[in-house]
C-alpha cells in the first residue's frame, strides 16, 4: 500500500501506476456534476484547486454539535464528468481525481499530458470510505448548489484508492475494455460456427 501524503505534487503523482493501491492522507474536496459544469463555464472555484484532489462524491453530511459530520462518502460515476474533467485537470492543476467507473480518452490524455491520475474508490462502500474522513474543514456553494452538489472541504486519513489510469497514458478501464471486446468477439465466432 502506497501512502500518498499532501503535498499532491507531480513528481507523486508520476510515481504512481495503474493497479497502485493508494491510502491518501490530506486534503480532498468534492465535486459532482453541478460544479465540473460549471467550472467548464469558465467560473473560478472559491479555494485554490492547483495540486488537488477532487472527487466525485456527493457525501451525506450532518451537523452535530454544531460541526459538519460526513456520515456516508461513497463514489459518483465518474464518466458524467467527462465532458469537462480534462479541461478542469489543464486550468485548474489537479494532480487527481477519484470515483467508480473510470472515465474516458479525453481525460486520461489530460492526467498523460498533465501529471494527473484517476484513483478508482470502492463503490458500494459509502459508510466505510466515511471513516476516512477526520474532519469537513470547510464547504463551498452549499447555497448555491445544494449539499450533495456543495464542494467538501475533507481532511482526510488513509482513504484507500487504486490507480486506474495513471499519469504515463495507462489505463485500466481501456484494457478491460479490449480484453473484453477481444473475448466477444472469439465467442460470437464460435456462436456462427
Amino acid at each position: 500500500m502506497i501512502q500518498l501524503q499532501a503535498p499532491f505534487t507531480e513528481d507523486k503523482i508520476r510515481s504512481l501506476k495503474v493497479g497502485d493501491m493508494v491510502e491518501i492522507s490530506g486534503i480532498v474536496y468534492t465535486g459532482r456534476d453541478a460544479v465540473h459544469k460549471w467550472l467548464h463555464e469558465g467560473n473560478e472555484p472559491p479555494v485554490s484547486l492547483r495540486d488537488g484532489i477532487i472527487y466525485h462524491c456527493g457525501p451525506v453530511v450532518l451537523k452535530k454539535k454544531g460541526k459538519w459530520v460526513v456520515t456516508a462518502a461513497g463514489p459518483t460515476t465518474s464518466t458524467r464528468e467527462e465532458p469537462y474533467q480534462a479541461g478542469i485537470i489543464e486550468k485548474h492543476g489537479l494532480r487527481a481525481v477519484i470515483g467508480k467507473g473510470g472515465m474516458g480518452e479525453k481525460t486520461r490524455l489530460a492526467c498523460q499530458k498533465f501529471g494527473c491520475v484517476y484513483f478508482h474508490a470502492i463503490g458500494g462502500a459509502a459508510q466505510v470510505l466515511a471513516e476516512s474522513i477526520e474532519e469537513v474543514e470547510s464547504v463551498y456553494m452549499l447555497e448555491k448548489f445544494g449539499s450533495p452538489e456543495a464542494i467538501w472541504q475533507l481532511r482526510v486519513k488513509s482513504f484507500p484508492v487504486v490507480v486506474t489510469i495513471d499519469a504515463h497514458g495507462n489505463s485500466l478501464h481501456k484494457e478491460i475494455e479490449a480484453e473484453s471486446a477481444q473475448k466477444l468477439s472469439g465467442l460470437m465466432a464460435a456462436i456462427k460456427k
